[in-house]
Formats: structure tokens, C-alpha cells, sequence
């Protein structure tokens, strides 16, 4: 990112620069190294070409949240390797081929040299690291193993990762041919069926029901196309965005939960999120109040988030971590609850945790398999009913008109 800088320093009149930096705190930490004193600051916007290229597959940051998960195995093998923290930044830099990430680094090796803490550099670009990912981190330089910690917070994102690509990809062929039917549908009422209206009023054919209202929306569609596309898209553009809101989100939860198989599907995928999350910061060593709290930001559903939330208000009045789970088993599965119970009594709740995160893994990964099988004769049945009712309110007329011959 590049700043319009106001810089004053002693003995001389301010100065304007453009400082091409990370983020605006390593513009600070530059101007006072040589001495001068930031006045105003602001973000020079670009614009053209320069500014197109800025866009890229994960918008916010231009950086994927796989370029990350390598990012972190990469220092943790470094230093294992008895490389020192700058340097192993370096190397990231180099290695990068992506321009955001190389430029993330030069901020974070700038920080590291400038004697703050890795935790410290990295909580300066939160779109980036998520808290977890900090937390992790700070754990491992208090605790000395800061290369074990980096693994282990690569392993748990890269879990997430795949478990949400496995529901996605299931996702994607209905998705896909969905869209596809309702394409074709919107270009049969546009260009097929007035060819057909036309015939059938030209021979005074009397249609029934059906076809007088499949007529009536072409016959609209035609005279208002852009009008009618501008709605679809309005349509699709206020859906995501309502999905993505607060209120739209916990609506499509509640609604999804109380689904047959889908609901099962959704409370075991939050469980493996929520036991794989806590199960990484507590065996890095991050205390278990603050191990909840970045738990219950990580979750994101609002629903499981209260649960996370709770438990944390239950540990700090000194009761059990198990209590709070076995309070809300619509949401978070009995065996959540009886499984952290035993990991209490053995003390061995980080091990018991990573048990279940795996163990709801791989039944989600299962499901979803199941779940494809599922609605591909589901998704042909209702495909089928929809065409086939469109093909005989059309094809009626014709047979009707072809027996009065």
C-alpha cells in the first residue's frame, strides 16, 4: 500500500512524501528511525490498470488462506532447523511469489528487527492472521517451542480448511445444475415459447390453465427482459448479502438445523471446528479462558458461539468446561459433552479434544459423500416434475390442434 506522508522534523519545514509500506504502523516506525515525526498520513488511492491488479481470489487482503498454511509450516521447519526468526522471514520474502505476501513479510521482519515480539508483528495485520493464529504464536515464544506451535496452528487451519472444501465441493453440483436449469428455462420463455404462442393464436388453438400462464410469463419476460434480468440480479446480490448478515445467518441456522440430514451435518461440523480450535490452543499452551474466547470468535455461527461463551463464563466461576455442552446437546452433540467430561477426570482434555475434532472430521467428510448421493436423484426427480410439466402444457395445444386435423 502506498501513503501520502506529512513528515516534520527538527530544523526544517514538513515535508510530503508517498511511503509505499505493509500497513500505516511500519510508515510510523519508518519516519522515527530517521529522526522526523509523522503529521498526517492517508492512504493513496490507485487508480487504471494499477488498480485492477490489486483484486485477487481472496478479496480483503490478496492473500489465500493456503498461502498462510504453507507460510507457517515453512517458518516452523526453518526454525526447527536452527534458522533465527529474521532470517527465516527473509527466506519467506524471496520464496514468495505472491506481491501481498512479500510484502507482509518485509513488515513482520522489519518488526522482529526492531526487537518486538513475532505475536506482536503479526497481530498488525489481522486481516491476514486470524487471533487464533497470534494466540498460538505468543504461546510458543512464552513456552520456547515457537516452531511446534507454528505446526500445530498450520495443522489445525488446514483441518478447517478441508473440512469446509468437503461441504462446498457437495454443494457444487446441485449449485451448478440449478443454475443451469433456470438459465435455460429464462431463454425457453424468451425465444421458444413465443414461436409456439404465435402459432397456437394464429390457428385459434384453445389452450389450457397451464399454458396460459407458462404464455403470460414469457409473454412478460419479452417485454421487460432487462427489467426482469436486473430483478434476478437484485435478487441473488440481496440474498448473498442477507445470508452473509447477522440476522440472515442465524435465520438460514435455525432454518438448516431442524433439516433431516443437513442439520446433523451443521452441529457436527461446528463440534470438529470447536474441539479441533480449543484442542490446538490449549496443547500450545494458551489458558483455557483465553483459549475459549478466541474459540468463540473462530466458530462464527452465533448460535455455537453462545454455547462457547457460556462454558467460558462456567470455567471462570470454576465449574466444568463439560457443563456448558451438556446444557445445549441440540446443538452440540451428547458425545461432545461426555467425551470432555472424561477428559476432565483424566486430565486430558487437549488429547480428548483432538479426539473428537477427528472423529466428527471424518464423519462430516462421510456424510457429505452420503449427501451427494442423496440429492442427485432428489435434484433429477424435481428437475424432471418441472420439465415435464413444461413440456406437456406446451405440447397439449399441438396434440389437441393435430386430432381436430
Amino acid at each position: 500500500m502506498k501513503f501520502r506522508t506529512t513528515i516534520r522534523k527538527k530544523g526544517a519545514s514538513d515535508e510530503v512524501r508517498i511511503i509505499e509500506a505493509p500497513s500505516r504502523f511500519a510508515v510510523y516506525d519508518l519516519i522515527k528511525n530517521e529522526g522526523g515525526t509523522v503529521v498526517a498520513i492517508s492512504e493513496q488511492r490507485e487508480f487504471g490498470f494499477g488498480a485492477m491488479s490489486r483484486f485477487n481470489i481472496t478479496i480483503g487482503t490478496g492473500i489465500k488462506r493456503a498461502e498462510i498454511i504453507r507460510t507457517a509450516k515453512n517458518l516452523s521447519a526453518m526454525l526447527s532447523a536452527g534458522l533465527s526468526l529474521s532470517r527465516a522471514l527473509s527466506v519467506i520474502e524471496r520464496q514468495s511469489s505472491n506481491v501481498y505476501l512479500k510484502k507482509v513479510a518485509v513488515g513482520l521482519s522489519a518488526s522482529v528487527r526492531k526487537g518486538s515480539s513475532f505475536h506482536e508483528a503479526l497481530a498488525l495485520y489481522p486481516a491476514v492472521f486470524p487471533k487464533i493464529f497470534v494466540a498460538m504464536v505468543r504461546a510458543g515464544e512464552e513456552s520456547g517451542s515457537l516452531s511446534d506451535s507454528l505446526l500445530v496452528v498450520a495443522l489445525q487451519m488446514e483441518r478447517s480448511e478441508e473440512l469446509v472444501k468437503k461441504i462446498k465441493g457437495a454443494m457444487i453440483y446441485p449449485a451448478i445444475v440449478i443454475t443451469a436449469v433456470i438459465i435455460v428455462g429464462i431463454l425457453m420463455l424468451i425465444y421458444v415459447v413465443p414461436t409456439l404462442t404465435s402459432t397456437f393464436t394464429s390457428l385459434d388453438v384453445k389452450v389450457p390453465l397451464a399454458t396460459r400462464i407458462i404464455v403470460a410469463l414469457s409473454d412478460f419476460m419479452v417485454q421487460h427482459t432487462v427489467a426482469v434480468l436486473a430483478i434476478l440480479a437484485a435478487l441473488v446480490i440481496g440474498g448473498i448479502a442477507f445470508v452473509r448478515s447477522r440476522l440472515g445467518s442465524a435465520l438460514v441456522l435455525s432454518v438448516s438445523l431442524h433439516l433431516p440430514v443437513i442439520g446433523e451435518l451443521i452441529r457436527e461440523t461446528y463440534s470438529a471446528r470447536t474441539a479441533r480450535t480449543l484442542s490446538s490452543l490449549l496443547s500450545a499452551g494458551v489458558p483455557v479462558l483465553d483459549a475459549l474466547s478466541i474459540t468463540k470468535e473462530v466458530v462464527y455461527a452465533q448460535a455455537f458461539a453462545n454455547v462457547v461463551e457460556e462454558a467460558e463464563t462456567h470455567v471462570r466461576k470454576g465449574e466444568l468446561l463439560s457443563e456448558a455442552f451438556a446444557q445445549h446437546t441440540k446443538l452440540y452433540p451428547i458425545l461432545m459433552s461426555d467425551m470432555l467430561a472424561v477428559g476432565e477426570e483424566t486430565g486430558k482434555v487437549a488429547e480428548m479434544l483432538k479426539q473428537i475434532a477427528e472423529f466428527y472430521e471424518e464423519d462430516v467428510a462421510q456424510k457429505t459423500k452420503d449427501l451427494s448421493t442423496i440429492i442427485e436423484p432428489i435434484l433429477m426427480l424435481v428437475i424432471g416434475t418441472f420439465v415435464g410439466i413444461f413440456a406437456v402444457s406446451m405440447i397439449a395445444p399441438i396434440y389437441q390442434l393435430s386430432s381436430a386435423i
